[in-house]
């Protein structure tokens, strides 16, 4: 699908706050783990998983707009 429809049933407008929220928690225990990190080659790993992280939530969040 190329285009979001102009209508989002209650299934699909659920789904979608389960994803924000999903992300939502992933990207606090992130930071939470970005903290106690040492090894600086894990750090970056688990930094470019929040970024992926954040933007998948951006991109949720502009689909909805």
């Amino acid at each position: 699908m190329k285009s979001v429809p102009n209508i989002i049933s209650t299934k699909d407008l659920s789904y979608l706050e389960d994803m924000l929220n999903w992300n939502f928690v992933l990207i606090k225990k992130i930071n939470h783990y970005l903290d106690i990190i040492k090894d600086d080659d894990v750090y970056k790993t688990v930094s470019k998983i929040k970024e992926d992280l954040l933007t998948d939530y951006n991109n949720i969040l502009n689909t909805l707009e």
